[in-house]
């Protein structure tokens, strides 16, 4: 293993011989300014003094060395005169410099490093989505100019919050409905200097400041704090992803701008005028981490919110610019009405659970002990029983098949192992057995009268064919001209690469034709197939030829392709890219359990609304989707949220059509469909059981109804209609149909029949 040498234990180290072919690796770790600090009153620095051990000074023998690589973190730390200095004076046979801001800041302007090796840019990473999205919030028509700055800060904060709450409410969303650990978000407030950190905790901590609900849930940091204090606050940022930990807002001067890594903060407030690109890029980097380390399509889940400072403002200003790490679309506009309700998860349960949360609050008012502990045991018994009867669907046919003795039979070995799993007595076991049997029947009926039969089978394609169909170049605008052989020379040797050289050069190489250079940097396009799409990419290259021959000699042809490779290359890939195709060629065999378990639905809602019943009038209509709705007959699940009138509308109709037995809205994870090349998933709007058919139906607006979006959903969707069909021929079971009804359609004059009917979506086979 290799040698570890810091600055606590340098001066104790011996001489090795770098004969030794034994001696050992040396990792010298030292920050910069422990070899370039002097000790006081301009004396020496303690490691260029002499060493007894060594026989020379510290710094001596690492400059001494023939083998001493230096890595450099944090690299735009050494850009000083002084730390440049030093580094030279050490005499490195190589230096690797790392840094997320290649960059140094001189006079109020942003210098880029010019030795950059390899560049992975952060507006590259949020592209690539390893990171969250940092999005700007501002208020609309917002005026600081008649506030003063204790309001304006105030303000900010009481915005900031609003967002982490409403952010804490998707987290917990998504946790539930993935069944993933909860992360628990916080807020870094930026502030002005130490005296600006404590007022604002203060202002945190008063009872004023939303009824002091942040009283014992926000900190500070910085650098004037010492002993004790800085101890625990130090413990607190480290174990600041902890669920245990309280704080969740985190005040800080100038003290967290890199080395800290956390994957919760989803909030950042800045109150202090950053001076420099670079420390607002750090600033902003703190929170960008993924919790989940991967991006989950949820755009709360997946975002960094940045409360806009005036001096943010021109990260806003520049969003447009490719190399921008906040977008156009990612500037957020702060509906007030939006982020001052408080809002609060609601947990919409299949009927049967349902019924079991409503029967556990009667057992609770039960006030004779024994009848009480008998009702909440046989509850219990219900409820454990129903949880077994999903998994029995590999082994029968149909959702009825439950009611029968072998099903009954099966529950109940299942039943009684998890009861042996928990460590039971065999008399606790025997009476808990003995009482299921005796309710079993009940149980499977409740079910089954509760639940549509969706069958279980994941639908993806498991080949699918992309390239680019055939077309004509426009050359247009290929009017380069040849350079002098030495800016040549240079070119080729800043992009070398083997595949070009010029004629009567010293500079070795591999002679290559034209074309061949063309197509050579073509394919580094990762869209771009050679075995599949050559035919097309030596067409394109030679068409490029073809217009360099209509005005240049053949020999000015080789300098032009040569110095300008890659960007004949960009200017074909552009026109390539709009004729790029994909088509799912088949879907893979799956195999089909008859019926699941239907999953709960978990939402929003604001803690002042009242859930409402499905047939009242909501004013304003942009306002539904906010809303939590119940008092349904025929629906699975005991409430719904719906995303527009029309879906509400649509809901009202299948609850008073007499042709509709049962209908449900499928929760997040009902379905395994996947769409758009197995990346996204669809989930219809509705799933209907009806007297003849099973109907999966999708409500849409009639200028969307043609969309590659939606005809990508419906093929899939049809797909999964087929395969359940074979299953449902099979065993004598209803069919599946796909409907997509245009959102005008949706009438209380309609019946569903006539719906079903006009709108069934046809097989393109």
């Amino acid at each position: 293993p290799p040698q570890i040498i810091t600055g606590e234990n340098y001066t104790n180290q011996h001489k090795d011989s770098r004969e030794d072919v034994y001696a050992p690796i040396n990792l010298n770790v030292f920050n910069i300014s422990k070899i370039n600090a002097e000790t006081r009153r301009g004396a020496e620095p303690k490691i260029k003094k002499l060493s007894e051990y060594i026989g020379e000074s510290y710094f001596n023998y690492l400059s001494n060395l023939e083998d001493l690589v230096l890595l450099m973190d944090e690299s735009h730390h050494y850009r000083a005169d002084r730390g440049l200095q030093v580094i030279n004076e050490l005499k490195p046979i190589l230096g690797l410099e790392l840094t997320a801001t290649p960059q140094v800041e001189r006079g109020g302007n942003t210098i880029k490093f010019k030795n950059v090796v390899y560049e992975y840019s952060l507006a590259k990473a949020i592209e690539d989505g390893f990171v969250k999205e940092p999005a700007v919030a501002t208020r609309k028509d917002f005026d600081p100019s008649n506030m003063s700055p204790e309001d304006v800060d105030k303000i900010k904060i009481e915005d900031g919050i609003r967002i982490h709450e409403d952010t804490k409410v998707s987290l917990d969303i998504y946790s539930r409905n993935n069944k993933v650990d909860l992360v628990k978000p916080f807020i870094l407030v930026v502030a002005k200097d130490t005296e600006h950190a404590g007022k604002l905790k203060a202002l945190i901590q008063s009872e004023s400041f939303f009824k002091g609900r942040y009283t014992d849930k926000v900190m500070e940091i910085h650098s004037n704090q010492r002993g004790s204090e800085k101890e625990e606050n130090i413990q607190q940022l480290l174990s600041l992803e902890s669920l245990d930990n309280k704080i969740e807002i985190v005040i800080h001067v100038n003290m967290l701008k890199e080395g800290w890594d956390v994957t919760n903060l989803y909030t950042i407030v800045p109150l202090r005028a950053a001076a420099s690109t670079t420390l607002r890029e750090q600033t902003i980097g703190r929170g960008l981490r993924l919790p989940y380390g991967r991006k989950t399509d949820d755009k709360k889940v997946d975002a960094l919110t940045i409360v806009a400072h005036d001096k943010f403002q021109e990260i806003i200003d520049e969003a447009n610019k490719p190399d921008s790490i906040i977008r156009q679309k990612n500037i957020i506009v702060i509906d007030e009405e939006e982020i001052k309700n408080e809002k609060e998860v609601v947990t919409a349960l299949p009927k049967w659970e349902a019924d079991f949360v409503k029967r556990e609050e009667e057992i609770a008012q039960i006030e004779n002990i024994g009848d009480r502990q008998k009702a909440s045991q046989t509850l219990q018994i219900e409820r454990d029983v129903t949880d077994i009867l999903p998994a029995l669907s590999a082994d029968f046919k149909s959702v009825q098949d439950l009611t029968g003795e072998i099903a009954k039979e099966a529950a109940l070995k299942r039943y009684k192992e998890r009861l042996n799993n928990q460590s039971q007595s065999e008399l606790f076991v025997e009476e808990r057995i003995k009482e299921a049997e005796d309710i079993y029947g009940n149980i499977a009926t409740k079910f089954i009268q509760n639940i549509i039969e969706i069958p279980r089978l994941v639908v993806q394609s498991n080949e699918i064919k992309s390239g680019f169909n055939d077309f004509d170049l426009d050359t247009t605008h290929f009017n380069y001209q040849p350079v002098s052989k030495d800016i040549l020379i240079k070119r080729l040797r800043e992009q070398e690469d083997g595949t070009s050289y010029i004629k009567g050069n010293a500079r070795s190489g591999v002679t290559d034709k034209p074309d061949n250079i063309i197509v050579n940097e073509l394919i580094n396009f990762p869209e771009i197939d050679y075995s599949s799409q050559a035919d097309l990419l030596f067409k394109l290259a030679n068409q490029v030829l073809e217009r360099f021959k209509s005005y240049l000699k053949d020999e000015d042809i080789d300098n032009v392709v040569q110095y300008n490779k890659r960007d004949i290359a960009g200017f074909i890939y552009a026109q390539m890219k709009e004729h790029f195709f994909t088509e799912t060629l088949k879907y893979e065999n799956v195999k089909v359990l008859p019926f699941v378990a239907l999953k709960e639905h978990n939402f929003s809602k604001y803690k002042t609304d009242d859930v409402y019943l499905y047939t009242e009038t909501i004013e304003p209509v942009s306002s539904i989707p906010s809303k939590v709705f119940e008092g349904f007959r025929k629906a699975c699940h005991d409430k719904y949220k719906f995303d527009s009138k029309t879906e509400k509308d649509f809901a009202i109709i299948l609850e008073t059509d007499k042709s509709v037995l049962k209908w449900l809205r499928p929760a997040d994870g009902q379905f395994e469909i996947w769409w758009e090349h197995n990346s996204r998933k669809y989930n219809p709007d509705f799933v209907i059981e009806a007297q003849d058919a099973t109907f999966m139906v999708e409500t849409k607006m009639s200028k969307e109804m043609d969309s590659d979006e939606v005809k990508g959903k419906a093929k899939a969707a049809l797909y999964y209609c087929r395969q359940a069909n074979k299953f449902a021929l099979e065993n004598k079971k209803k069919p599946w149909k796909y409907i997509l009804i245009p959102h005008e359609a949706v009438k209380f004059n309609i019946g569903f029949d006539n719906l079903a009917k006009q709108y069934e979506y046809q097989d393109e086979r």
